[in-house]
């Protein structure tokens, strides 16, 4: 017999998981949520920093690539890992396959239009386009 072989069931799928690849999701969260509090300690310590809160600072201050492209990051992350929650919360209660993958769908379609339009305002913002 060889290493990981066994002849009861639990000995077969010890080490898998249920799904068998359980731990690179679950890794994916991990990382996703130390990235999110790396990007939210940045996003509250730069809006301390800012002599003020009113919109022409806060203009001036997406318009620099310093506050742009980590903006840009925090929105990306912050809608894949909020649709990664939710899909693992409709895995768990929707029971019904077909409601499954609708719910997931939505979800998948909700986080894409959430996000792209919280990227073109992030871009309007920083390229300056008028409104």
């Amino acid at each position: 017999m060889s290493i990981g072989d066994s002849s009861t069931p639990l000995g077969k799928v010890r080490g898998l998981g249920a799904a068998r690849s359980g731990g690179g999701h679950w890794m994916n969260e991990q990382i996703g949520s130390v990235a999110m509090v790396l990007l939210s300690v940045w996003l509250l310590a730069s809006l301390l920093w800012l002599p003020s809160l009113d919109l022409r600072t806060l203009t001036e201050w997406l318009r620099s690539p310093l506050g742009a492209v980590p903006m840009a990051l925090f929105v990306i992350l912050s809608f894949i890992h909020g649709l990664e929650g939710l899909k693992v919360v409709v895995d768990d209660y929707v029971h019904d396959e077909g409601n499954r993958v609708a719910c997931n769908i939505a979800l998948l379609f909700a986080a894409v239009g959430g996000a792209s339009f919280a990227l073109f305002a992030l871009a309007r913002i920083a390229f300056g386009v008028p409104a």
